[in-house]
């Protein structure tokens, strides 16, 4: 089963996309902030991030840079209803294993976090 952390300051974000992962299969965990997704992590294995880029205190590129640089394993997606172009994000040099524009589609997103990766990424940041 894929673990999934949602990083979203929007709570009934984090619930209705929790509830359908769940029903997709995954196991969601889910936090407000960057500093409650890095606490939650350092105490729970976790396969994916989903990471809003627009959240309070630490930024979502942030988030990302400090996810990638504790945890080289793991997949990290920003999210945002701004769309990034790839080279946008080739310029944020977060990290992150892509961007997933909202709102989402259910399974488009699931089919992105079954993927497997290629290589761990790799943080330059």
């Amino acid at each position: 089963m894929v673990r999934v952390l949602i990083v979203d300051d929007e709570e009934n974000q984090r619930k209705v996309l929790g509830i359908g992962l769940k029903v997709e299969g995954f196991e969601v965990f889910g936090a407000a902030s960057g500093d409650d997704a890095l606490r939650l992590l350092a105490t729970t294995r976790i396969d994916v991030a989903l990471v809003d880029l627009m959240i309070p205190g630490m930024n979502g590129l942030e988030v990302s840079r400090q996810i990638v640089r504790r945890y080289p394993n793991m997949r990290v997606y920003l999210a945002s209803a701004y769309h990034l172009s790839a080279r946008q994000m080739e310029r944020a040099d977060c990290g992150a294993s892509g961007f997933i524009p909202k709102p989402y589609k259910l399974a488009d997103l699931c089919n992105v976090l079954h993927a497997k990766p290629a290589a761990p990424a790799q943080a330059t940041c």
